[in-house]
């Protein structure tokens, strides 16, 4: 028997809400769950595609029929799941075919079927415009569950033909002793939490010891360049990191400065630890030109994400550099 399938915690609110409509008959035929990137979706989800497959559905799916079982296995006949094909960023028009050959079938467990994509926003807009046929016309008894982190960057008419849920992140108390469990203790569930602006899984993956050697190295990084360091050989000993990953430290810690530089307050700042580099860092920049920085970072990561093919030594010397230029300004 498996283990039933439950959405996190903090996610229970949206859960019973999901329930009451299933329960109700008025289950749309498509969903879209968006949020930032370590907000919970995915289980929200698998909570409702399990119990939408079960065969005896309580509050959350049996864990013991048929369907459940072969659910946990890593297959149903009447679930298909579409994300990019390993090592691509996009979801292409022929995944998107098949999902429309698929709804034109009857299920074969004779309840629902359930097609999921994730992240959404991965489609092209071939893929796209493909899917649309599909989502206007999904026949009886069928469930899209779409997951975006950026719903904005899906195409309207998509959006528009979903139901949307977005879940924001959840209030620290939701979440704290869930990550305590997982983590040593209160203290540094509170300091990860934090650091991941309140994203619990965000937080877990932060913890990893491959991520605090990474962001250690990053603010050693800083530190050197505040100290004069060349910021192209400074660039060079990161080469074997991940870009995106880089990128995501350096947005976070300029909207630390930047609410720093504005309020001259450190008590709302994520990363409290790095306070003494933030100082330095307001001290030498002004706020409008780290407002510029944020700006590139963030168009830079928006490329990576939409499959885009940026040179990732290039963006990250090109960064330290305007990074160095501000500090030293």
């Amino acid at each position: 028997m498996s283990e039933p399938i439950r959405p996190l915690p903090w996610l229970e609110p949206r859960w019973r809400e999901l329930k009451a409509l299933a329960d109700a008959g008025r289950l749309p035929h498509a969903l879209l769950f968006s949020g930032p990137h370590g907000v919970g979706k995915p289980s929200l989800a698998e909570a409702l595609i399990a119990r939408t497959l079960c065969q005896a559905p309580g509050e959350v799916a049996c864990g013991h029929c048929h369907a459940c079982q072969m659910l946990a296995s890593g297959y149903h006949p009447d679930l298909k799941r579409v994300t990019p094909e390993e090592g691509k960023r996009q979801i292409r028009i022929d995944a998107i075919r098949e999902i429309n050959g698929f709804v034109s079938q009857t299920a074969q467990q004779g309840g629902y079927r359930v097609i999921v994509i994730a992240p959404a926003e991965a489609m092209n807009v071939a893929a796209s415009n493909a899917l649309l046929k599909s989502l206007e016309e999904p026949g009886g008894r069928t469930l899209f569950v779409l997951l975006s982190d950026i719903p904005s960057h899906l195409l309207p008419t998509i959006r528009s033909r979903c139901q949307h849920w977005s879940l924001g992140a959840p209030a620290e108390a939701d979440c704290l002793d869930w990550l305590a469990e997982r983590l040593a203790g209160h203290e540094e569930a509170r300091f990860w939490w934090q650091a991941a602006g309140g994203l619990p899984l965000r937080a877990l993956e932060l913890a990893e010891p491959d991520a605090r050697a990474l962001r250690q190295q990053l603010h050693e990084t800083f530190d050197a360049l505040v100290r004069g360091a060349e910021p192209v050989a400074e660039a060079a000993r990161l080469d074997r990191q991940s870009l995106d990953a880089i990128l995501w430290y350096g947005i976070a810690w300029l909207e630390d400065l930047i609410r720093l530089g504005l309020s001259g307050e450190s008590a709302t700042l994520r990363n409290p630890d790095l306070l003494p580099l933030y100082r330095q860092a307001v001290k030498n920049g002004r706020v409008r030109d780290w407002f510029r920085l944020l700006d590139y970072a963030r168009e830079q990561r928006r490329l990576l994400g939409a499959g885009g093919n940026p040179n990732p030594q290039l963006v990250l010397e090109a960064w330290l550099v305007r990074w160095s230029a501000l500090l030293r300004s």
